[in-house]
């Protein structure tokens, strides 16, 4: 799986936990409510790492890089977290939208 693959992926699983926190938003107070957020968060990570445990990829391991003369390289999860941010904060402002406008 390339990371444009595990991105996508990450992208649909994410939507789908956006969605239950979304729900669950409905049954708690505000505070509760922005407290979604961390836990969004901590999905994100949790599914980072699940993805790659399904993948067989070691977070940990160097990303092979184009240029073999770089002086550090990057991780698995670096590069995962590079290429997947954006992803992140796309739902995440959109979670925080939804919770607030209950």
């Amino acid at each position: 799986m390339d990371i444009d693959e595990f991105r996508a992926e990450l992208e649909t699983r994410l939507s789908i936990e956006k969605q239950y926190l979304t729900q669950e938003a409905s049954s708690v107070d505000e505070q509760e409510r922005l407290e979604l957020l961390g836990k969004f968060n901590e999905k994100y990570k949790e599914l980072i790492k699940r993805l790659a445990n399904e993948n067989g990829i070691d977070l940990n391991e160097s990303y092979p890089s184009e240029n073999s003369s770089d002086l550090e390289s990057l991780s698995y999860e670096q590069m995962i977290l590079g290429k997947t941010m954006s992803v992140y904060d796309r739902l995440s402002d959109e979670l925080y939208e939804e919770i607030t406008n209950i």
